[in-house]
């Protein structure tokens, strides 16, 4: 893998994503989609993306779909890489925002942001991964889940770095500086 070749600037998109109803999700850090930050060659596998994660510290890793029904991580931050296809994703519960995520896109969500797939090509498939290689809870939005999962939240540290772009990168100027133009 070659660095230089496979990451290149991103266009962001940045939404703060306020509490709905039984989901928390993260009023202070941004929800983060990187528009094509990953220039993704036919012959690459997914473990270029892993690579790119795991080099920046963000480690246990998978490769999947996302889940057709709501749900968030109380304890950790995730990152996902989009490896194939496409797909419409909503974040934030009901009411929430919808991305159009596309092979190259990554995801950076907050502890406590709901995410669902809406719908996706057939061969949609992400690489997940979290900050230390933290082991991530799944919570449903169920109401007997948010007083504990408000304390996690509160708990969960800021990434030393940016999934993509390691000691640079949005992720600074967003969630450390809180300085997001498209939020």
């Amino acid at each position: 893998m070659d660095k230089e070749k496979l990451i290149q600037e991103a266009y962001l998109v940045a939404h703060k994503i306020e509490e709905n109803g039984n989901f928390p999700n993260n009023p202070v850090l941004p929800l983060m989609v990187y528009k094509g930050a990953l220039r993704l060659h036919p012959d690459d596998g997914a473990e270029v993306i892993k690579k790119v994660f795991a080099q920046n510290g963000y480690t246990n890793s998978w490769v999947d779909g996302i889940f057709d029904y709501h749900h968030y991580h109380s304890n950790t931050h995730e990152v996902m890489g989009v490896f194939c296809g496409k797909a419409d994703v909503q974040f934030g519960g009901d009411h929430g925002v919808c991305v159009e995520l596309d092979k190259g896109d990554v995801i950076i969500i907050p502890a406590g942001v709901a995410h669902k797939k809406l719908n996706s090509s057939d061969d949609f498939t992400v690489v997940g991964a979290y900050p230390n290689g933290a082991e991530y809870n799944i919570k449903y939005g169920k109401a007997e889940e948010r007083p504990e999962a408000d304390e996690d939240i509160a708990k969960v540290k800021n990434p030393d770095s940016d999934p993509v772009y390691g000691s640079k990168g949005h992720l600074f100027e967003c969630w450390y500086n809180q300085n997001c133009e498209n939020v």
